[in-house]
């Protein structure tokens, strides 16, 4: 009803009609033309940190030693529960934190990343006008020139933003000659538009995003989800829903997947690499025993994956076991000694060469 009276009101200013047609298109313009910006940001704020951070202008493995060194210098181990319980929420609060700080900083990179968009849609908005206007004036005396005009010019914005060409219906039958007036109002009309998304620019943040930057980044660093059974680590193939088993490069002590010695508060410093290489047993159910070298014999989730025999294990996770005895045996509800007795050579082995090795 509002467009329908602003249509009516326009076709009867007559020669004013140029101006309220100008200030009726650029409100049609508005939504779309933010939109745009906002969406077109975010992927510059992906690309650029994509680029110029090191977390992210890799491999998924790489952000995942990034990601281990990140925790290991914090030494909070609230975050380290998080990583190795929910390694999907760490990841992508671990990206969402990282985006905060790239654009919120004190240069506030959000404002400039939007009014650099904001600068080549207001051009390309421009050229659009232009060459409406040049690809209609020799049709003078048709009277269907604003309709030409206005096809034209939908049909250029077509690739930038979006703007239905049947929003425009109404005005499309007004009584328009003066195209080059037309012309020069459409550029008057733009620049308050222009100045007012300058002005709530200066005031965004990161909640404006209908698509958050961080997810876009996110999607950069696909991979499988599937944690092992034994030690919960992710599986590092790099495909979601892959065909084969999931495996890994290394495992950790299992532990870490909630695992302790029958019947005892011993907790499990082993990993499944080594178990599988072992005599053990582990249990499934309450008295079904499934021998370790036969692991796939438990079924799901045991049988999709493929542990090949390593008593290798890094430094990093024996380093953290030791550095963090007192908070994993409150968290697992066990302690370090009997069987899992935590080696006296772990507690030698310093944050420092913890990290040296995962580079």
């Amino acid at each position: 009803i509002e467009d329908f009276f602003k249509c009516f009101q326009i076709s009867c200013q007559g020669a004013t009609s140029i101006t309220t047609f100008a200030d009726f298109l650029c409100s049609k313009i508005d939504p779309g033309l933010r939109l745009a910006i906002y969406d077109k940001t975010a992927l510059v704020i992906a690309e650029r940190m994509r680029s110029e951070i090191r977390d992210f202008n890799g491999s998924r493995a790489n952000l995942e030693v990034c990601i281990l060194k990140y925790l290991a210098q914090e030494e909070n181990f609230e975050k380290f529960k998080l990583y190795i319980h929910s390694p999907a929420d760490f990841l992508e609060s671990y990206i969402q934190t990282h985006v905060k700080t790239y654009c919120l900083d004190q240069n506030s990179r959000l404002v400039m990343f939007l009014n650099e968009t904001l600068t080549q849609y207001y051009e390309e908005i421009q050229k659009a006008v232009f060459t409406s206007t040049t690809v209609v004036k020799d049709r003078i005396g048709s009277n269907k020139i604003i309709s030409l005009w206005l096809d034209e010019f939908c049909r250029e914005l077509g690739g930038v933003l979006r703007l239905p060409r049947s929003d425009l219906v109404g005005i499309e039958h007004l009584e328009i000659t003066d195209i080059e007036f037309l012309n020069n109002a459409m550029t008057e009309a733009l620049s308050p538009l222009r100045d007012r998304l300058k002005e709530e620019f200066a005031h965004a943040d990161l909640s404006s995003f209908e698509k958050q930057p961080h997810t876009i980044l996110l999607e950069h660093f696909p991979g499988c989800k599937e944690q092992c059974p034994f030690c919960w680590a992710v599986c590092t193939n790099t495909i979601p829903n892959h065909d084969g088993d999931h495996q890994l490069v290394f495992h950790r002590p299992q532990v870490l997947g909630r695992y302790r010695w029958y019947k005892t508060d011993n907790l499990v410093i082993d990993i499944c690499s080594s178990s599988v290489a072992s005599d053990c047993r582990f249990r499934i159910g309450e008295d079904k025993w499934i021998p370790y070298k036969k692991y796939r014999d438990a079924g799901h989730p045991f049988c999709t994956w493929n542990i090949l025999p390593d008593t290798s294990m890094q430094k990093y996770w024996k380093w953290f076991v030791s550095h963090f005895r007192a908070q994993l045996e409150e968290l697992y509800n066990g302690k370090f000694h009997g069987r899992g007795e935590i080696p006296a050579s772990w507690h030698t082995i310093t944050k420092q060469e913890a990290l040296d090795e995962l580079r």
